[in-house]
């Protein structure tokens, strides 16, 4: 058990302290902030199991208006009807995966980081999956596929890369088997793995093209929260 989270498995704890860290989420939150966008929410959600734990990921519809194609956490506007962040993260993972949200625990919250090409101030729900269910029924309008994603496979120096994009934007990216994963996506996910201490040594002079099934968004609004 960790922060008072109960039956929270031993290989979570250590993120959840690390969201405690004031500090380091003060960090996370200056290397890209917010910018009175549009609030908007992303579940990040962990399942544990043998070998370790997991993440889900969405492939987007390829018919979205915004980041059509591109790999994502389930999530978007915040809504009316939505009491606060936290409510819109799981309302739209339910939505558009199917999701139980009785069956996941709130860890905790990313600060919000801003997306220029669609205006959105974003924050990233950290959510441990107690009880995973057996199959998803993803909307097919907003989504193509749905999968879970070992970290160790995230954390893998194999697997992590730059990216340059044609409208001046660079940063970190993931490679995994058909997927790259990269954009406002992998800053969450670069920052939760060093928050919980999963990171390993990368080369950060790695840097591959975007390929063109994730150039969907072309204005060039530029700089590190392009993307």
């Amino acid at each position: 058990m960790a922060d008072g989270v109960p039956g929270l498995p031993g290989d979570l704890e250590s993120l959840a302290a690390g969201l405690t860290d004031r500090p380091r989420m003060s960090g996370l939150a200056a290397s890209r902030p917010g910018r009175g966008g549009r609030q908007a929410a992303v579940l990040i959600l962990l399942e544990v199991r043998e070998p370790g734990p997991m993440i889900m990921f969405v492939e987007r519809s390829r018919r979205l208006r915004n980041h059509a194609g591109q790999i994502a956490f389930p999530g978007g506007g915040v809504e009316p009807e939505d009491v606060d962040l936290v409510a819109a993260a799981l309302r739209e993972a339910e939505e558009e995966t199917g999701v139980d949200p009785t069956g996941v625990t709130v860890l905790g919250m990313f600060p919000a980081a801003h997306v220029a090409v669609s205006g959105f101030d974003v924050s990233a729900v950290i959510g441990w999956w107690h009880t995973p269910m057996p199959t998803l029924t993803p909307d097919p309008a907003e989504v193509e596929t749905v999968r879970m994603v070992p970290v160790a496979d995230l954390a893998d120096p194999a697997n992590r890369v730059r990216v340059r994009h044609p409208s001046g934007y660079t940063g970190p990216a993931f490679t995994v088997d058909d997927w790259l994963i990269w954009g406002l996506t992998a800053h969450f996910v670069d920052g939760l793995l060093d928050l919980a201490g999963w990171a390993r040594d990368w080369d950060r002079d790695r840097f591959r093209s975007i390929p063109e099934r994730y150039l969907t968004d072309r204005r060039d609004v530029g700089g590190t929260d392009a993307h």
